[in-house]
């Protein structure tokens, strides 16, 4: 057995999922299974749907009230909902209809476009917070960035990813009397409408794998092997997203009666429940990579049975955390005897008093 773990890229290691012996498949297999009842994937997913639901509204409004400033609000709403009516079932389209045309519409498109902008991407930096207290947990690691270096990071996450939002918008937006004009000042015609019908596909795919790997490689405290655009996860995760959609809207339009059940609330459960099994096939797939990665140390002899032999990327927020769960054990257990317990110099409330006396014991001898 290797006793030092390589680094994530070691020769050691298979390069590619084609190296990989068919009992290696089986086992990563069965164990990605496995972990992602044991890491709670469904309740995690559960999470990720209620930030998932506070980041799409405020996303949305920002959007629909740049098309309001900027372009024709009602009939770019209408190409953004058959968009997304490609994936998700209709009565998710139908929620979102009625109030995303009555934003696009209104005469206070930039007051609301200022005050989306700010809250989508507060609160979708909540989403990718959460979502990297998901793949923490999947990769079996402690949140060890302090917070003011790992909210920025998130932040900048969050921005790339409503970037690549706007693009799929965007895409979707430009419509062909818009493509015609714009063919015809630059000279080409028909033929600009002509390249984007075959060029807009490919690039909303791309957008969307964007998205996925970027959640990937990013969230976790944890230096992955080379970063790949397309990883194994990623397909999976995209694959058992289109399954999901295309499997439920199947069962609403022949099965259910969420009509009947829920009345005038339909449209909105079906949402919910659309969004639940997207985080749900985004975990799976970060559980297929994680196990993959298992599979790849244990076939080159490393000990990852148990815990998977990658470096983190920080330690400082769980190293003050386990400082201060041995603290408060010592104190439990002086209150257990019956000792008085000593005034605590590590917290910050404690650091804030002593600056505050300080500074005033400055002031008074200056007077």
């Amino acid at each position: 057995m290797t006793t030092t773990p390589p680094p994530p890229d070691d020769a050691v290691k298979a390069s590619w999922p084609t190296q990989l012996r068919k009992q290696t498949w089986a086992y990563l297999t069965r164990r990605t299974l496995h972990e992602f009842v044991q890491d709670g994937g469904i309740d995690a997913a559960a999470g990720l749907t209620f930030f998932s639901v506070l980041s799409v509204f405020p996303a949305a409004l920002a959007i629909v009230s740049l098309i309001g400033v900027f372009g024709d609000g009602p009939g770019t709403v209408d190409r953004l909902l058959f968009l997304l009516n490609q994936v998700a079932p209709g009565p998710v389209v139908d929620v979102l209809r009625t109030p995303l045309t009555d934003i696009a519409t209104t005469s206070t498109a930039s007051f609301a476009l200022i005050a989306g902008v700010i809250a989508s991407l507060w609160s979708a930096s909540a989403y990718v917070s959460a979502f990297s207290r998901a793949m923490n947990r999947i990769y079996e690691v402690p949140e060890g960035r302090p917070y003011w270096k790992r909210k920025p990071a998130q932040l900048a996450v969050t921005v790339l990813l409503v970037i690549l939002i706007l693009i799929i918008a965007i895409i979707v937006a430009a419509s062909k009397p818009i493509l015609r004009s714009l063919g015809g000042a630059l000279g080409v015609g028909n033929t600009a409408v002509t390249v984007w019908d075959i060029a807009k596909w490919p690039v909303l795919v791309a957008a969307v794998i964007t998205i996925v790997t970027v959640l990937y490689a990013t969230t976790p405290n944890i230096h992955q092997p080379r970063f790949r655009w397309l990883s194994p996860g990623a397909i999976l995760a995209i694959s058992l997203l289109g399954a999901a959609s295309g499997g439920f809207a199947f069962y609403l339009a022949n099965f259910a009666s969420y009509n009947r059940t829920f009345g005038a609330l339909a449209g909105v459960i079906i949402f919910f429940v659309w969004l639940f099994l997207v985080n749900v096939a985004l975990l799976f797939g970060a559980e297929f990579n994680t196990e993959l990665e298992r599979g790849r140390e244990l076939q080159a002899g490393i000990r990852a049975e148990a815990q998977l032999q990658l470096p983190t990327r920080d330690t400082t927020a769980s190293d003050l955390a386990q400082r201060t769960a041995k603290v408060d054990e010592q104190l439990g257990a002086l209150l257990r005897d019956g000792e008085p317990l000593p005034h605590r110099t590590d917290t910050l409330t404690y650091r804030l008093r002593t600056a505050v006396r300080s500074v005033l014991e400055r002031i008074r001898h200056r007077g």
